[in-house]
């Protein structure tokens, strides 16, 4: 939406102008030319630039022949190599992994991109993979367990764990590395081996 300055909100599509025409509708020529400008702008998937079209015909309406066909573009593209939802998935999988989020957390921003389980599979695997170093840089973020400067109270360690659970790590790991003692010694091989 569009409050009384002109900011864009993401509450919903945006209202018509005032005081301005309205713009024409969609043709297919338009359509294909918004789907090329926006996989030229930002890493998506099918899924995405699907939902995309579709809110852009919503928006503005359509004028072609024949009806608009969002998933056919968004296909053609990704036969084109413009769109790539298994590289996508493994860019967000790296990403979300880097930011210390574990491998729960990563399936969910797949599943809503969109993304098939075939075409996250190498992605969740990288999660799997991560997600020891994933904890520890949330934890180091977070000053939780090796990296807290003093001991926690029982109910900031309980907090620290809801934390690292919420982030998509597995509870046996979460409590292992916030009963870590500060400034001890990180066993990543121990850490490895819980879920």
């Amino acid at each position: 939406m569009v409050n009384a300055k002109g900011l864009w909100h993401k509450q919903g599509v945006m209202p018509p102008r005032t005081g301005h025409r309205p713009r024409p509708p969609l043709d297919a020529a338009q359509l294909d030319e918004l789907a090329l400008h926006y996989v030229g702008r930002f890493a998506t998937s099918r899924s995405k630039l699907t939902a995309y079209l579709k809110r852009k015909l919503r928006e503005r309406g359509w004028a072609g022949e024949r009806d608009p066909d969002p998933e056919l573009i968004a296909e053609k593209l990704a036969g084109l190599g413009y769109v790539d939802d298994a590289a996508f998935a493994l860019g967000k999988a790296r990403a979300l992994s880097g930011r210390g989020y574990g491998a729960r957390r990563v399936g969910q921003a797949l599943y809503a991109a969109g993304i098939s389980e075939e075409d996250g599979a190498d992605a969740r695997v990288l999660a799997v993979e991560a997600r020891v170093d994933a904890a520890l840089r949330l934890a180091r973020r977070r000053r939780i367990g090796p990296f807290a400067s003093t001991p926690l109270a029982p109910a900031e360690r309980e907090k620290a764990i809801a934390a690292l659970i919420r982030a998509g790590h597995g509870s046996a790991l979460a409590r292992a590395l916030v009963h870590l003692p500060p400034g001890g010694v990180i066993d990543e091989v121990a850490l490895a081996d819980l879920r």
